[in-house]
């Protein structure tokens, strides 16, 4: 399960087909520095995008 605390190298490397999810949320640098670093909570407030709902989208495709 994913959490918003996880950092977006953590939630990439759980399942590598959550980077299309994360990228059509608007999340385009993926390879960046920053984005390793980076929670889901952090990058969603920089760009705009429900942590929560966004969340809860990368779970179901997980089917958790």
């Amino acid at each position: 399960m994913i959490s918003k605390d996880m950092t977006i190298q953590q939630i990439i490397e759980t399942n590598e087909g959550i980077a299309p999810i994360l990228m059509s949320a608007g999340m385009h640098c993926l390879g960046c520095a920053m984005a390793h670093g980076e929670t889901l909570e952090q990058a969603c407030a920089v760009h705009g995008i429900d942590v929560d709902e966004l969340a809860q989208k990368i779970n179901d495709f997980l089917g958790a």
